[in-house]
């Protein structure tokens, strides 16, 4: 189907061209044979039927040019395996484990008020220890290391 809608967009180039360099321009005067417009098609010139096989000839060009981009373009398809002869599967994705249901979660009371329930979970945790600072050397006494 290509090969057949290449060779007739070519036919229909050459054509349009010849077509085209056969009408004559304002002086009357045709530009491929450099003669008037009697010289050929008669004493009433060629307006006519070469302007309507001009427009055809466009109309033809215009759909071999759409058929053949419509022909040769790549059509979308799932992807194929490099190997011969095995399909391609999609990878499935990876399970996530999701974070626990409500009911799983412990409730808070519902008969104490918020402002009740915070002393409570200071008691339970415990508190840091406060940080000391490091005694000091003894004087007169050398210091480590040396």
């Amino acid at each position: 189907m290509e090969t057949l809608i290449l060779t007739l967009h070519i036919i229909v180039c050459v054509l349009l061209v010849i077509l085209i360099l056969l009408q004559a321009g304002k002086e009357g005067m045709g530009v491929i044979f450099g003669g008037g417009n009697s010289s050929v098609f008669g004493s009433s010139g060629a307006g006519g039927i070469l302007a309507k096989m001009t427009a055809f000839m466009a109309v033809v060009f215009v759909i071999t040019c759409l058929s053949y981009t419509y022909v040769t373009s790549p059509r979308i398809a799932a992807p194929k395996s490099a190997v011969v002869g095995v399909d391609w599967v999609a990878p499935e994705a990876p399970a996530t484990e999701s974070a626990p249901a409500a009911s799983e979660q412990p409730a808070a009371p519902a008969d104490k008020a918020p402002a009740e329930a915070a002393p409570e979970a200071n008691k339970t945790a415990p508190a840091p220890a406060a940080k000391q600072p490091a005694a000091a050397p003894a004087a007169g006494t050398a210091p480590a290391g040396k």
